[in-house]
């Protein structure tokens, strides 16, 4: 019985790969707990497990007494003479091997249940830490069960979590399909195994996927600096090569795109652009928003913003279809990317050269207004201080005093106008430059429309020569055509006349007949 426990566990150990010394260790604890159990606690015992023979030894000792107090521990001198047929002393100890028979059946039960629950626990703890050091990287699992929100896969004889989120939306599954996917969070759970998702929607997905095919990114000469991706519709990924001898970008294409065609399969054919990464901030946005191409950027570092520059028939290739391109871009990059047209800047412009002039206006008429208020209060003072020097000298005094005062206002009003004097000078200054800009991106625009004028009248010079080339080729096929038409006529004439001989012919010789059977007919007749 003893070896048949020990071989069944070992045999469970193998499937559930638990290590030998850590099933040894359970054992021995489950038989510790029912010796306590029925001994009692203060019991002196010991188990001994030997995984290779399949053998399990329980040795409970007791100390040799004339009378007995406590007789989980003691025992007198003839039970022991009885037992073991051996002569005792006091104080000898005495060693009792128990078969696990004695335990009873309930005991025994216990026993096991106690030795399933914890193997259970191992075996929870074992697939944790399998799953935690494969975080990360991908395992092929086969479709167990499809369910709304998720599908079961199992692999390695365990469950694993496919959320509906992770999954890319183009793709539909069967059960016993296999899949790639890559391991993002293993949990533990208080009641199960272990809750191990996985992911095809994830960048790391992506990266692992180019670690494989390309052995380059795997060695670490090339580094992929950054991802950003749309699963199932888009992605893009920013490429570093460590050796300058090595072009990144053509070692993850490959020779005529094997590399990545065999990523792009996988991923449902997931259009993936590869960038060449650059500290150049200006020149990796460009890179990122290829094909299309830019004027001019501005980046706002701190900020982390870039305005960018574009014709009008380039603003489409930028944005991308339902915005991707530039999100993705974004992403990658790291900046909030703005895109701005020639039209807007220009409109931008004109608008702030209209207010600039307005406030221009404004300052004026507030100046104007100062003036004349200045004028009146200027009027007022003056009759009061005539009033007060005919009242006495102290007034006067007090007036010269005033005076002197309202003179240093003046001083600081009149310093305050030549500013904003000035100011509005500054301002008409700059009106007048962004008229002049205006003027000569104007005269750009007429010279640029004067050529394209030159191109279509050269255009309209080249499709009137080709009309009059088709016009002479056309007669040539009317004249050959007319003299097709009169060889026919010709040869119907011709054809009519012989017709016609052919006929007179025939009523030659039907007359000459007749005139034969006439003849003959008178011959019989006479």
């Amino acid at each position: 019985m003893k070896s048949d426990i020990v071989e069944a566990f070992a045999q469970m150990a193998k499937e559930k790969k638990i290590d030998r010394d850590i099933l040894e260790s359970v054992i021995k604890d489950s038989f510790r707990k029912m010796m306590e159990k029925k001994y009692g606690i203060d019991s002196n015992f010991e188990v001994i497990v030997n995984m290779e023979k399949g053998n399990i030894e329980i040795f409970l000792y007791k100390t040799v007494v004339e009378e007995i107090d406590d007789p989980v521990t003691e025992i007198d001198i003839a039970t022991a003479k009885e037992k073991s047929g051996e002569e005792f002393d006091v104080g000898d100890d005495y060693v009792e091997e128990i078969p696990i028979e004695d335990f009873g059946r309930r005991l025994v039960l216990n026993l096991k249940q106690n030795l399933n629950q914890k193997i259970r626990e191992i075996e929870k703890e074992v697939t944790f830490n399998i799953y935690k050091e494969v975080v990360g990287d991908i395992i092929v699992g086969e479709v167990y069960q499809i369910k709304p929100n998720s599908i079961l896969l199992i692999h390695n004889s365990n469950e694993v979590i496919f959320p509906r989120s992770e999954q890319i939306q183009k793709e539909r599954y069967k059960k016993g399909d296999t899949i790639r996917a890559i391991v993002t969070s293993v949990e533990k759970r208080p009641s199960g195994p272990p809750l191990i998702i996985v992911s095809r929607a994830d960048k790391q997905f992506l990266y692992k996927l180019f670690e494989l095919e390309i052995p380059e990114i795997y060695d670490g000469i090339i580094e992929i600096k950054s991802i950003s991706r749309e699963p199932g519709e888009r992605a893009k990924i920013a490429v570093y090569s460590n050796d300058d001898r090595i072009d990144a970008v053509g070692a993850c294409v490959g020779m005529k795109g094997i590399r990545i065609h065999s990523i792009v399969r996988e991923l449902s054919n997931e259009n993936i652009d590869v960038v060449n990464y650059t500290e150049d901030n200006a020149l990796y946005i460009a890179r990122a928003l290829s094909p299309a191409k830019l004027q001019d950027i501005y980046l706002d570092i701190e900020n982390k913003v870039a305005k960018i520059y574009a014709d009008e028939d380039q603003v489409s290739l930028i944005i991308g279809k339902s915005g991707q391109n530039i999100k993705l871009a974004s992403k990658l990059t790291g900046f909030e990317i703005d895109v701005i047209r020639e039209g807007e800047e220009e409109e931008d412009t004109e608008e702030e050269s209209e207010e600039e002039a307005e406030t221009a206006k404004e300052e004026k008429a507030e100046i104007q207004e100062e003036e004349i208020t200045e004028d009146s209060e200027k009027a007022k003072k003056g009759k009061t201080r005539k009033k007060r020097v005919k009242k006495t000298e102290d007034i006067e005094e007090v007036t010269e005093d005033t005076e002197k005062e309202d003179e240093t206002e003046k001083d600081k009003e009149v310093k305050t106008r030549k500013k904003r004097v000035k100011k509005t000078e500054d301002i008409k200054e700059v009106t007048k430059d962004t008229e002049k800009e205006d003027e000569t991106e104007k005269d750009k625009k007429v010279k640029t429309r004067k050529k394209r004028v030159k191109k279509t009248e050269d255009i309209d010079e080249v499709t009137k020569d080709t009309e009059k080339e088709d016009e002479t080729e056309k007669d040539k096929k009317v004249k050959t055509r007319k003299k097709r038409a009169k060889k026919t006529e010709e040869i119907k004439d011709v054809s009519e006349d012989e017709e016609k001989e052919d006929e007179t012919v025939k009523n030659k010789k039907g007359k000459t007949k007749k005139e034969k059977e006439e003849v003959v007919e008178e011959m019989k007749e006479k």
